[in-house]
């Protein structure tokens, strides 16, 4: 029987309840706000965490090609982690291409005729983003916005005093299809190299057409008419569909003198 005289009796446990109830409540809100809060801002963070380390990783592959190409180094061997999405070989006889790039005179003279580089492509899932080691430079694209940015330059050059231009070319192949996500080590090696040189006369003007994927999927077209007219000198001069043709910086009341190089890198394994 419940001794009512003394209020303490019954009210002890009340107390008890109440406080357990109250601490509980705090411990769920507390989660809650974590789960719903907290957490997505965890993923945040990784999501743009593996981005950059992608982008450390894309530059120190360009590394690696330009040992290839420009200091005839034959194979280069480099180990990377691949998290948020895939690195994927595409090659030249890729669909949709990234770009295609053709170099002529007017008068009907064509330098290079459709140059299609293929790319070493990181596809995030969680950034919606891609990055693509193409023709020597890295870019960075959103999928969800237009535009391209360019992380890291290719190796074109520009002489106004002997009005020369260098142009490199650089084509990404492989033997088979390779798409790899975790980790992994990328192998490349030196394939074929060309070497062209031609002595444009006075009052000769030499184009550039840049021409970007139809479907707007591989878009880097802001990213490369950045480059061309902000670095290189070049003057846009038309625009028609996704081709945009440049007037290359060459002084054409003088003898200019064009020279490209080609190389074929193959990515043996990721």
């Amino acid at each position: 029987m419940i001794d009512r005289s003394n209020p303490r009796t019954d009210s002890s446990g009340v107390s008890e309840s109440i406080g357990f109830l109250l601490i509980f409540t705090m411990v769920v809100v507390g989660i809650g706000l974590v789960t719903l809060y907290g957490y997505p801002m965890l993923l945040k963070q990784q999501v743009g965490a593996d981005e950059q380390i992608m982008e450390k990783n894309m530059i120190v592959l360009q590394n690696d090609v330009k040992g290839l190409t420009y200091k005839t180094v034959p194979y280069k061997e480099t180990s990377l982690k691949i998290g948020g999405g895939s690195l994927t070989v595409y090659n030249t006889s890729s669909i949709p291409q990234s770009s295609t790039i053709r170099v002529y005179s007017p008068g009907g003279l064509d330098y290079v005729t459709d140059f299609h580089s293929g790319d070493l492509r990181y596809e995030s899932v969680d950034a919606q983003t891609d990055l693509s080691l193409q023709n020597g430079a890295v870019v960075l694209r959103s999928r969800i916005e237009p535009g391209s940015t360019m992380l890291a330059e290719p190796r074109w050059f520009f002489d106004s005093t002997t009005n020369t231009i260098v142009i490199n070319l650089i084509s990404l192949n492989s033997t088979r299809i390779i798409a790899k996500t975790g980790v992994g080590t990328v192998q490349m090696s030196l394939g074929e190299t060309g070497y062209t040189k031609w002595d444009i006369s006075a009052g000769t003007l030499v184009s550039l057409d840049y021409k970007s994927d139809l479907t707007g999927i591989q878009d880097y077209s802001t990213a490369w008419n950045n480059y061309f007219t902000n670095t290189m000198g070049m003057t846009l001069t038309a625009t028609a569909g996704t081709t945009k043709t440049y007037q290359l910086p060459i002084d054409p009341a003088r003898p200019a003198t064009l020279v490209v190089k080609t190389y074929d890198v193959i990515i043996d394994s990721i």
